[in-house]
């Protein structure tokens, strides 16, 4: 088990730092249900190349200056989506932000996703958001079986109409970086719903007809302000409000 450094002055380790490396101050949002009321925030001086990612500078942080930061993070190459969290006030993934492409003259700050409960410095109860996910039947439902031996066949521009939305690795920035998400527990939030856009325009589903009659509901698609935090805050580039739109023309005109 690794000790806990306790300090008032976390302290810069320059004695090995490679060549290039600069310090750079990162200010962390922390909260320890165990004795901690409120989040509170603590800075850190760690020595940084300018290639390295947030990941790293945490990586440094817990590994060498206090072992009781908490964060989660999996494969650190932007495919599990583990270690979304807020960056100088926006939504990313610490493994994809490099530490060039912020202003390191200031302070990074770097706290938990919002709208989901907090459990320990960066880490969140991502129940509720997998809840809204499961509950749009984020799988395929075609009608009958394929024929033996045969494939369900689909052209190239059918593939082409939900590719987008294949993107998606469920990080739950999108979600997390939406007002109306942060204000209402109940709203499905953009993930949900670019999951269920994937299999709703899918002309191998059958099933379209029941996630538009779950998404029209009060605290489905009509919730959606169009705000665009969500399709801003996707590390993956996805269109994410392009898609809510179409689900909402889907819902009034039915599946194009």
């Amino acid at each position: 088990m690794t000790d806990t450094l306790v300090s008032d002055a976390p302290r810069t380790d320059a004695v090995d730092a490679p060549p290039g490396s600069f310090p750079v101050t990162v200010i962390i949002r922390r909260f320890d249900p165990d004795v901690d009321d409120e989040p509170r925030w603590q800075d850190f001086d760690v020595m940084m190349l300018p290639t390295d990612r947030i990941l790293d500078a945490l990586h440094k942080i817990k590994w060498e200056q206090d072992g009781s930061l908490t964060f989660r993070r999996s494969c650190a190459h932007g495919v599990c989506g583990s270690d979304a969290m807020r960056i100088n006030g926006r939504n990313r993934l610490a493994c994809k932000t490099l530490i060039k492409d912020l202003d390191v003259s200031k302070p990074i700050y770097v706290e938990a996703i919002k709208g989901l409960p907090l459990e320990k410095d960066l880490v969140v109860d991502m129940e509720p958001f997998f809840k809204s996910y499961r509950e749009v039947q984020p799988f395929l439902q075609p009608a009958k079986a394929p024929e033996p031996g045969k494939e369900r066949v689909q052209s190239v521009a059918d593939r082409a109409r939900f590719d987008d939305t294949t993107k998606c690795i469920l990080c739950a920035a999108c979600t997390s970086s939406c007002p109306v998400f942060w204000t209402d527990g109940q709203y499905f939030g953009p993930a949900a719903i670019v999951n269920a856009h994937r299999f709703i325009f899918d002309s191998r589903d059958d099933a379209a007809n029941v996630r538009l009659d779950i998404l029209n509901d009060k605290e489905g698609v009509w919730r959606c302000r169009t705000t665009f935090n969500c399709t801003d805050a996707c590390p993956r580039g996805i269109q994410v409000t392009k898609a809510i739109a179409e689900v909402k023309q889907a819902v009034m005109r039915g599946r194009a």
